[in-house]
């Protein structure tokens, strides 16, 4: 088993850079239709309306043509959870009954948003909201406008969240430009102290690591941007740059890509990393997205009908079939084993809960759903922070309480400043946001009335030490042994990706004639399968009882594909100055 740490856990680190998005986002809308509700003297129904404001919490790091996407699946998601969580709720009161749905529902959540890469706070807020839904009093007819309640507020929070891009359309693209700028200048800070001996090799290779994932990061949020406007190209052109020093490992040019990190953050227009017309790598760069689309899109289903000449009218769907099922392959066979540890920790916890008399054993149920990280080790660190976060978290409720009843004004109030609170600590570390979420939940259960604090807190203490106690043992349980063929998969892709790499390399190197395109492509997949081969190897790292990874293959097939990758940058770089002189 690998080893559990205690020790940096509770470490606090460094916010995000976008912290106050999610947290201004959340609060207005949920003040709103909460401030609506109240105006109309029905507080108690605004549970529906949070599961639907809840929703303005995703896709903040995503482009918007694409967070419109993703707003619009989260709240479709919500709504069907809500749906059969209320609709079990009005045809059964059993309680082991309840759980069991719940927990089903929880891993249902937990897949969907793995394989969808929804981001934080990825299902724990479907978990809550569905579970919660299964323990209040409803009967059928009620269902429907209780709905469209949800339905209303995720329509308002889906505005809320996509509202900055009216005043910065481009804003999260130039963020993740800025990232690959500012990862590039790292590692090139890191490799020449390294060259130096000034540093630890380790640390030129996490820096390495750090600026491909920013780097492929990059073009993946350019790409997902969609239409190919003058900002964005500007964008794609400090992207090639920030390759073109990737390679280089020149110190001396990270001085220029902060100060261009710099400007592309602010709100001034994006740099121009020299004329168009007289940089020939830019140019070259340029010509070839120009002409095969953003290298992001070109997708293994794609270029598999292209190599068999199958006709345009039919690329899509041979390119859609062959992806659904590399999905099924590759992304939801090896979720399996989370999907299991989810349901069996989630309907444990709840047992136990329901056994030992907790009046609300859904608070058990959403604990241990949010246990469930990639791999063992991350779900004993989420474990320890949850319980430190959630008892620290009973004190505050303690000390909040008397302020909250007050009055309804005064409780509606405490809960959005709880939201702010969340969304500006939790990305420090879960257990300073989990102390903000416990008394917001709790004062939630309150909004139908007033309830016995003592009560409400006892309830909750018990079920966090269940929940956190029962998933971990769940965890245990369920070992996760497709971790290490998954390493297989990823090594055997990326070694692919590297072969198909240096044979296009060693054809330039030979004068033949390489399509710039298929070149870009190769060096894309290239990147793409170096990003997912180090999570993947992170992930298996965490895992118990499977066999030993093949760390020496890894770290060499990691040290040539990116030998390969610069090899390729320079070599489109030689083929567009050649251009330029021709």
């Amino acid at each position: 088993m690998p080893s559990l740490p205690l020790a940096g856990v509770l470490r606090v680190g460094r916010p995000s850079d976008i912290w106050f998005k999610p947290a201004l986002s959340v609060v207005v809308a949920v003040a709103v239709p909460n401030l609506t509700l109240l105006a109309l003297g029905r507080l108690d129904l605004a549970l529906y309306t949070m599961a639907g404001s809840l929703c303005a919490l995703y896709g903040h790091h995503l482009p918007y043509a694409a967070r419109a996407r993703t707003l619009t699946g989260v709240v479709l998601g919500m709504l069907g959870g809500l749906a059969v969580g209320l609709v079990t709720a009005s045809l059964t009161s059993s309680g082991v009954v309840l759980v069991t749905v719940g927990a089903l529902l929880a891993a249902v959540q937990k897949t969907l948003c793995d394989v969808a890469r929804t981001g934080p706070p990825a299902h724990v807020i479907f978990s809550f909201v569905s579970s919660a839904a299964l323990f209040m009093p409803q009967t059928l007819d009620q269902v429907p406008g209780h709905l469209a309640l949800a339905a209303v507020a995720g329509a308002w929070g889906w505005a809320v969240a996509m509202a900055p891009g009216l005043l910065r359309p481009h804003g999260p693209e130039r963020r993740a430009t800025a990232r690959a700028l500012n990862a590039t200048a790292a590692y090139a800070e890191a490799a020449s102290a390294a060259a130096r001996a000034e540093a630890e090799p380790d640390a030129r290779h996490r820096a390495r690591v750090a600026a491909a994932a920013a780097i492929h990061a990059a073009w993946q949020s350019l790409h997902a941007a969609g239409v190919r406007s003058a900002p964005r190209r500007a964008l794609e052109r400090l992207v090639v740059r920030a390759e073109t020093a990737f390679a280089a490992q020149d110190a001396t040019d990270s001085g220029q890509l902060r100060a261009w990190a710099r400007a592309v953050l602010g709100t001034g227009p994006v740099p121009h990393p020299g004329d168009l017309a007289d940089d020939p790598p830019t140019r070259g760069a340029r010509e070839a997205v120009d002409e095969y689309g953003s290298p992001v899109a070109r997708d293994a289903g794609m270029s598999v009908a292209r190599r068999a000449g199958v006709s345009v009218a039919l690329r899509v769907p041979v390119a859609v079939v062959l992806r659904a099922r590399r999905l099924v392959r590759q992304t939801l066979t090896p979720l399996l084993p989370v999907a299991l540890r989810t349901a069996l920790g989630c309907a444990l916890a709840g047992y136990a809960s329901l056994g030992l008399g907790v009046g609300r054993p859904y608070w058990a149920l959403v604990t241990a759903a949010s246990l469930y990280q990639a791999n063992l080790t991350l779900t004993w660190s989420r474990g320890v922070q949850r319980m430190v976060g959630n008892l620290v978290g009973v004190l505050f409720f303690a000390a909040v309480a008397p302020l909250a009843h007050l009055g309804p004004v005064a409780m509606v109030l405490c809960c959005l400043v709880l939201n702010f609170a969340t969304e500006a600590l939790i990305a420090r570390n879960y257990w300073l946001g989990s102390i903000c979420v416990t008394p917001m939940a709790l004062l939630i259960t309150e909004f139908p009335g007033f309830q016995q604090p003592g009560e409400l807190m006892t309830d909750r203490v018990v079920d966090t030490l269940v929940g956190v106690s029962v998933g971990f043992v769940a965890a245990i349980a369920v070992t996760n042994r497709r971790a290490g063929d998954r390493v297989e998969q990823a090594l055997a892709a990326t070694e692919r990706a590297q072969a198909d790499a240096v044979r296009l390399v060693a054809r330039e190197g030979a004068d033949a004639r390489v399509d710039p395109g298929a070149l870009e492509s190769a060096r894309q997949a290239l990147a793409a399968t170096l990003v997912e081969l180090r999570v993947t190897v992170d992930a298996a790292a965490g895992e118990w009882w499977q066999r030993a990874l093949p760390h020496e293959r890894v770290v060499r097939a990691e040290r040539d594909g990116h030998r390969t990758l610069a090899a390729t940058v320079r070599r489109q770089e030689s083929h567009s100055l050649e251009g330029a002189q021709a």
